[in-house]
């Protein structure tokens, strides 16, 4: 029985994770006005009625440009844990961040050729 009791921080931590999580919508549905009406349950977008068909086809270049700058904002996270111990990694973490920079850029620089970036 003493085995189980090292577990009970794992337990209460998942109480505690499922009561934050389950906890606020209980409320909401328990405590929240329930007034449907026609105007309320009428379909809408932006104010309006809904047109056209939801399965419309995008421009791969929305897409593209998504995924670029996800890329390169992830790239970007991975220059914080440098920036905060630029000091210890001294000349060579200097010269590796730098090269790593320049990859960065050399992509860039062709997907901006590529008219990758163009909103036409």
């Amino acid at each position: 029985m003493s085995n189980l009791s090292e577990y009970f921080p794992i337990l209460l931590f998942l109480l505690v994770g499922i009561a934050l999580g389950v906890g606020p919508q209980v409320t909401g549905f328990v405590l929240g006005p329930n007034r449907p009406g026609v105007a309320k349950n009428s379909p809408y977008e932006c104010g309006f009625d809904a047109f056209g068909d939801a399965r419309m086809k995008f421009d791969v270049r929305y897409y593209l440009v998504a995924i670029l700058f996800i890329l390169f904002d992830l790239e970007v996270a991975f220059l914080i844990p440098w920036a905060v111990s630029v000091r210890e990694v001294g000349f060579v973490g200097f010269s590796e961040v730098m090269v790593f920079i320049a990859i960065l850029v050399v992509g860039l620089v062709y997907a901006w050729k590529k008219g990758a970036l163009d909103w036409e």
